[in-house]
């Protein structure tokens, strides 16, 4: 079963001459919008380029071949979906049957659902008013759902058929503690912003609810990293046999939570999403995103890491940073934790972040893409790419990602044999296995979506294969990941995996229209500013 359990991880110069903001916030996928044949192996950030009237304009086949992917993703978010709540489920198997859905649901599944209906009427897959009817049936479901309502957050599980909060999990009845995950709130968040711009029926719905969210109550002044990082979550109560926690209130209102001690402090991460909601609306210092770290450090100190960064040290808006990166294959990438597509690129699905932020975003986005693929084609030799979080085809759930781009020394692995990577760091200590051997490569396709707003070409051909000769592709559209040598297939659909190929090919074939939605004038206007003054150590090598 998907997610069971886990409720809870040389520098360019910017152009001279003043773009349009149409040709800012389109940033990469406008090149995507040009042609999804250009096979691009350059690592230098897309120019920006005007969206003509249609969206994208590659040859008709590839452009009716992903309007068909995009088609049957709905149909599978569709029949996750419950048709009083409007709530979907986590999963489903693959004969989409209502028995076989998952009896439970996050924030993240929800917000998937608003943002992947918005794309489905741009793309003429339901008419305008099914859409309205849909989101305003979902969001009036969240308005009477249980949550806390200080801060106006919403727990981790519900049961999607109901809306209650779960405290046991269905199936097997283990205890569930109710959780407020500040990651899955961020994208419920992101998913009502993007609902409040795109759609007018259902606008003051979504507002009302967007309205209430505190995302000050995750925001520690008092963390390791200054001037503060945000909390993993909270608990109302502390957990039984909990003590990795702390009782507390950052917005002071109402009783104090049992709040995490662990924080979210790498930048290269899908949980910055809550930190630009938290700058965006004023209720986080913009000097936040600074805190947390690009790498680590390169001293012995830190030689814990597999491969030892480079950089140097900036200072932006008072907070020092070390510009650090890992050198790959020619590149210089500043990586993640683990080393996924999703990491990387899920927020850059809502915010433009190449065409905002042309020295980091813009060249690290692109870097990312291109070593996952050379990763896939040439270093591991599977033939085929694109590696993130997503199903275990020999399993329920697993990370999957490319280790040379993660700092964990345990490793977000590419395929099923678990194979560490580790080049050593500098002189300090020497490589347990610089040179290895890799085994049954596992890939995801929702990986080569998101890599298809700044590598489109690239990521269509490798999508065709999947689908041509691995065959990993069903009636609601592509399962959720497959192992290229034994051909072993997850022959099942997770909502926010399919979420995200919807709102990727929203934004290549729909002409930006989640950016679009998100990404306002008052967005631009405080976020822009802060992301766009950065230099990241990324590069050619």
């Amino acid at each position: 079963m998907a997610r069971l359990h886990l409720p809870t991880q040389s520098p360019l110069a910017i152009p001279q001459a003043a773009p349009s903001r149409r040709q800012l916030l389109v940033g990469a996928t406008a090149a995507a919008a040009v042609g999804l044949t250009a096979q691009r192996a350059s690592a230098a950030p897309a120019a920006a380029a005007p969206v003509l009237a249609g969206g994208a304009h590659g040859r008709g086949g590839e452009q009716d071949r992903v309007r068909r992917w995009a088609k049957d993703t709905w149909h599978s978010l569709v029949a996750m979906t419950d048709a009083k709540t409007g709530l979907p489920a986590d999963n489903i198997d693959e004969g989409l049957a209502v028995g076989d859905r998952s009896g439970y649901t996050s924030p993240t599944n929800i917000g998937g659902y608003l943002w992947s209906a918005v794309v489905a009427r741009d793309l003429g897959l339901i008419s305008r008013g099914e859409c309205t009817r849909r989101l305003r049936q979902t969001l009036n479901t969240l308005l009477r759902m249980e949550h806390h309502e200080p801060s106006g957050m919403f727990y981790n599980w519900y049961d999607e058929a109901t809306g209650e909060k779960l405290t046991s999990w269905p199936g097997t009845g283990d205890r569930v503690d109710p959780f407020l995950s500040s990651v899955d709130n961020g994208w419920l968040g992101a998913a009502l912003k993007v609902v409040m711009t795109a759609d007018h029926g259902a606008a003051p719905l979504a507002k009302k609810l967007f309205t209430r969210m505190r995302w000050d109550s995750f925001y520690d002044t008092n963390a390791s990293r200054k001037p503060g990082l945000i909390h993993g979550g909270f608990f109302v109560v502390q957990p039984p046999n909990r003590t990795d926690g702390f009782y507390g209130n950052h917005i002071g209102v109402g009783p104090d939570v049992w709040l995490t001690n662990h924080h979210y402090d790498t930048t290269v991460s899908e949980t910055r999403i809550t930190s630009y909601l938290g700058i965006l609306t004023g209720q986080v210092p913009a000097n936040h995103y600074f805190a947390m770290w690009r790498t680590f450090p390169a001293s012995c100190d830190w030689a814990w890491p597999e491969s030892q960064p480079v950089g140097e040290n900036r200072t932006y808006l008072g907070v020092d940073v070390y510009e650090g990166a890992y050198t790959y294959r020619g590149m210089r990438i500043v990586p993640g934790w683990g080393g996924s597509m999703f990491e990387e690129l899920m927020p850059d699905v809502f915010v433009p972040e190449a065409s905002w932020a042309p020295r980091s975003w813009g060249l690290n986005h692109p870097l990312h893409v291109r070593a996952q693929r050379e990763h896939g084609l040439d270093e591991a030799g599977y033939g085929y790419w694109g590696f993130s979080p997503a199903s275990d085809p020999f399993a329920g759930y697993r990370e999957y990602g490319v280790d040379r781009l993660g700092m964990n020394p345990d490793g977000y692995f590419s395929d099923k044999e678990k194979t560490n990577v580790d080049v050593g760091f500098g002189e300090c200590r020497a490589g347990t296995n610089p040179t290895p051997k890799f085994g049954d490569g596992v890939v995801t396709p929702h990986a080569s979506f998101l890599a298809m707003m700044h590598e489109p070409g690239n990521a269509f051909t490798n999508l065709a294969k999947i689908e041509d000769e691995l065959k990993a592709y069903g009636k609601g559209g592509f399962f959720d990941a497959v192992a290229v040598h034994s051909g072993t297939i997850a022959r099942r659909y997770l909502s926010l995996d399919q979420a995200m190929i919807m709102g990727a090919i929203g934004n290549v074939l729909a002409d930006n229209v989640i950016r679009r939605a998100f990404s306002t004038r008052d967005v631009e206007r405080r976020l822009r500013p802060v992301i766009g003054a950065e230099e990241f150590g990324a590069g050619p090598a």
